[in-house]
């Protein structure tokens, strides 16, 4: 399942595979939190000699999302199991669930949250006929950023020159024939994302084999990530910048391996904009084999 994947006009707000909204069983009203912005935890300390305070970071806090007015229609006597399904839907759980919306022709946005509160009103009359009306339903988003529902990604090789002309095999000047092949172009190693919201946005980051010392620099700050690893052929480590784990094969963490000059996993992050990286390697560490992948999703407050 691909978050967003019934999300299809406006007024479409989906949650894991529950849809609500236009065409379906469930109507809303309004939503709360969504556009706002969330909460803050600020560093700001007071001056202990003058007038005011030193400012501090400003760290958002979870993201709390109110849909008010929930109604729900069904034919006569068929209002149970729809009341029922959105319980399973919105049940109480461990894990985050993606959260999608689309209020107007803009493209959807995303976020991944948990269902707090659930409020059905019951009556019996509106069982009978199949209207329940003034209902809400409450989510959670401990990551308060919304994102773009499309994936993006850019890869690349490590850096190796072009091959150029060969002037061993190539026939004389009066007999060249244009356009030259100069050969396929050689990799540089570098790798461009473009973070198309206003907060920034958290890459994962998958190196893979052979390789040694692989790292991914941002050539603009000079913020590096760097694992003091030797990669086989078969192997991948994948870097969760969010979560802030590296892990080997998809089941052992190598989040040791960080070298001294590697930033926390947590700090390497892609800012509003156009960000250019460069993937390098240990010495010697030059097999066409080895890539470095990056895969992002653009960030809103």
């Amino acid at each position: 399942m691909a978050p967003g994947d019934r999300v299809r006009r406006p007024g479409h707000v989906q949650f894991g595979e529950l849809l609500l909204g236009p065409g379906t069983l469930y109507g809303w009203e309004s939503l709360s939190g969504w556009e706002d912005s969330p909460g803050l935890d600020s560093g700001t300390v007071p001056r202990s000699d003058g007038h005011g305070a030193y400012p501090g970071r400003l760290l958002a806090q979870s993201r709390t999302i109110t849909l008010d007015g929930l109604a729900i229609r069904t034919e006569p006597g068929r209002m149970g199991a729809a009341v029922r399904e959105l319980s399973a839907a919105t049940a109480l759980r461990d894990d985050e669930l993606p959260l999608v919306v689309q209020l107007d022709d803009s493209p959807p946005l995303l976020v991944w949250a948990r269902c707090l509160r659930r409020a059905v009103p019951v009556g019996a009359g509106g069982y009978a006929l199949g209207l329940v009306t003034g209902g809400a339903l409450q989510f959670e988003a401990t990551d308060p950023r919304r994102h773009g529902l499309i994936e993006q990604q850019a890869e690349t090789a490590l850096p190796a020159p072009e091959p150029g002309l060969d002037w061993r095999t190539t026939p004389g000047p009066e007999r060249l024939l244009y356009p030259l092949d100069f050969g396929a172009p050689g990799s540089t190693g570098a790798l461009r994302s473009v973070n198309e919201g206003d907060a920034p946005a958290h890459p994962s980051v998958t190196f893979r084999g052979p390789v040694s010392l692989p790292s991914l620099t941002n050539v603009r700050t000079g913020e590096v990530i760097e694992y003091d690893i030797d990669l086989a052929a078969d192997d991948t480590l994948l870097v969760d910048t969010r979560e802030g784990t590296v892990t080997l094969n998809g089941s052992t963490s190598r989040l040791y391996t960080a070298t001294a000059r590697s930033v926390p996993e947590p700090v390497f992050i892609l800012p509003p904009g156009a960000t250019s990286l460069a993937f390098r390697a240990a010495p010697g560490s030059t097999d066409p084999r080895a890539s470095c992948e990056i895969r992002w999703r653009s960030a809103h407050w």
